[in-house]
């Protein structure tokens, strides 16, 4: 292990070295998940040719120093850049790298710091972009489950436990529903003091204005099932270098290590040697100008272009029940169940298509268009899409939440974004649309009060009305069977 001086800290540091006696192009991953769970992947950069230098970042494991997520990642990776650089096996050349706030780390190296500490080139896996990014969707609902998630296993403690909010619900299954939502780290019987200053940073997508500015090799990679989805999507299209790959397969923020329902084999690819073979050419000049890729079409087994995407195609949807409904914040509509209440008051507006007559292509944005109607002057609009297979096994396909303020009572037209999808439809599949007033815990609830729903200690309940005719669900679908490419060629052309 290695330490040297970055601001106050004296960071952890652990190097790998290629055999010989160089000099070698280098590779920086900053963590805070623990430097030495990436020994085998430090190997295998050295194995390779590359120095691996792996950091514990400030005030994680063994990196002293006091940990605040998002703050000091810039200056610190700046002087790790430098000192880098000034080692007699450093060529000079470098590359950021690094997957979730790792990405970050690395990210905020090649955006945000002098032009004498910038990487020569980046690969940003499953990016978490910043606090603001992190913590709400783009119209304002909190994500409420995957940040109190990771400020339980991460927040203001230099070890990590991933179990914890697991362990904590275990004790108290109704953890995440008492109020207010800012409460939360006395319920869990920590300190934890940047919890309640995460909600109050507003600054989303700063990283993605400063990436239409950057100069090197960009490599995003996703996956469709992740929530940093749109991120990845959104930093590769934003990208200003002089050129951005983005590999996006139908994998979970765990990548081939956690496949969706819809890999197959040809989605298990080795994402190690993907970017070992694409960094030579990043270091190279060898990778042709602009914005390329390949996008996994779930449920096929093939590869697309990642510029690839549908015509929009509106599909005819009829209503089961709940063209009026009741949004209650105390009993909301979950997030992480799939079944339908048929019994009661309904809790959301309930519609179906018919089963389709052949297979579907679905790639590109899925949007639904609704008219309805709140009569509390804040709503949160839920809207959830299932896939409904011939055997009668229901699948989520994606969703959206979108905040509005408005007169109670206004009757509106809204379109809610449900995100991206690269996916297969087999002929016989009913699409189930769902539109309720929360999606919770994935999502924190709206009160109804206007109040924020971080600090709010009181609920109230919201009467909303759709109407059925102004619903269209629109898809975008490849007009003809896709031709499949070769991800690999894509990445390194």
């Amino acid at each position: 292990m290695t330490a040297f001086s970055a601001g106050v800290a004296e960071l952890a540091t652990d190097v790998s070295l290629p055999p010989g006696d160089g000099p070698f192009p280098a590779v920086l991953i900053r963590t805070p998940y623990d430097r030495t769970q990436h020994g085998a992947e430090a190997r295998g950069w050295a194995r390779r040719g590359f120095a691996a230098v792996v950091q514990d970042v400030r005030g994680r494991f063994a990196s002293p120093g006091e940990w605040h997520p998002y703050t000091h990642e810039a200056a610190d990776g700046a002087a790790a850049a430098r000192w880098i650089r000034r080692q007699p096996w450093s060529d000079g050349r470098l590359v950021a790298a690094g997957a979730s706030y790792a990405a970050h780390c690395a990210l905020v190296l090649a955006l945000d710091v002098p032009e004498d500490a910038r990487p020569d080139a980046v690969i940003a896996a499953v990016p978490a972009l910043g606090l603001a990014d992190t913590a709400r969707e783009a119209s304002g609902p909190e994500r409420l489950l995957s940040r109190a998630g990771w400020w339980a296993a991460h927040g203001d403690r230099r070890d990590s436990d991933e179990s914890a909010l697991d362990k904590a619900l275990a004790a108290d299954p109704g953890l995440l529903s008492h109020l207010p939502v800012s409460g939360l780290p006395e319920r869990l019987g920590r300190s934890l003091p940047s919890w309640e200053g995460l909600w109050r940073h507003h600054d989303r997508g700063r990283l993605l204005v400063r990436a239409a500015h950057a100069g090197t090799p960009l490599l995003a990679v996703g996956g469709h099932h992740d929530h940093f989805t749109a991120e990845t999507v959104a930093l590769w299209r934003a990208w200003g270098g002089s050129s951005a790959r983005l590999l996006l397969g139908p994998w979970g923020h765990g990548l081939v290590g956690a496949p969706g329902p819809d890999a197959g084999p040809a989605h298990r690819l080795n994402l190690g040697e993907l970017y070992v073979r694409w960094t030579r050419r990043a270091l190279t000049g060898g990778l042709a100008p602009g914005r390329h890729g390949a996008l996994a079409l779930g449920g096929a087994d093939l590869w697309l272009p990642a510029g690839a995407e549908g015509a929009p195609c509106t599909l005819r949807t009829r209503p089961v029940h709940g063209s009026a409904f009741t949004a209650d914040p105390d009993r909301p509509v979950r997030s992480d169940d799939l079944t339908v209440p048929t019994d009661g008051p309904p809790d959301r507006c309930l519609l179906v298509t018919a089963p389709l007559p052949r297979p579907l292509d679905v790639v590109g944005p899925v949007r639904v268009r609704l008219r309805v109607t709140a009569d509390t002057p804040s709503a949160d609009w839920a809207v959830r899409l299932v896939a409904l297979s011939p055997e009668g096994t229901a699948e989520r396909l994606a969703v959206g939440v979108l905040r509005r303020e408005e007169p109670a009572r206004r009757a509106t037209e809204l379109t809610v974004e449900l995100g991206r999808l690269a996916r297969r439809l087999r002929a016989g599949t009913r699409l189930r649309l769902e539109i309720a007033g929360h999606h919770f815990p994935a999502h924190a609830r709206n009160p109804h009060t206007g109040d924020d729903p971080v600090t709010a200690g009181r609920l109230l309940v919201s009467r909303r009305e759709v109407d059925p005719a102004g619903v269209a669900l629109t898809l975008p679908v490849l007009p003809s069977r896709p031709t499949p490419i070769d991800p690999a060629e894509e990445i390194l052309r």
